[in-house]
């Protein structure tokens, strides 16, 4: 394998705000965010939308979105590129 070219690979906290689950695993994804982690570390964050304790898959319960807000929001930031 050839040295120096490989993205650093460590420990990473993923959390998902909207259930108040996170999880430590290694990957190669950073963050310039950082959380205090159960154990007294720091680790880089990064908050995702869904996770496992967010999913209707795995939580068996359905999560309504906010829709008509987000094609709003849409709208909003392209509309000057509509003209």
């Amino acid at each position: 394998m050839k040295t120096g070219i490989h993205p650093t690979y460590g420990p990473v906290v993923y959390r998902d705000r909207s259930a108040g689950y996170a999880f430590l695993t290694r990957s190669t994804a950073t963050s310039d965010k950082t959380i205090e982690w159960e154990d007294g570390r720091t680790y880089p964050v990064l908050d995702v939308d869904i996770s496992a304790g967010s999913h209707p898959f795995w939580t068996g319960k359905q999560r309504l979105l906010d829709t008509a807000g987000r094609v709003e929001k849409f709208r909003q930031r392209y509309a000057r590129f509509s003209k």
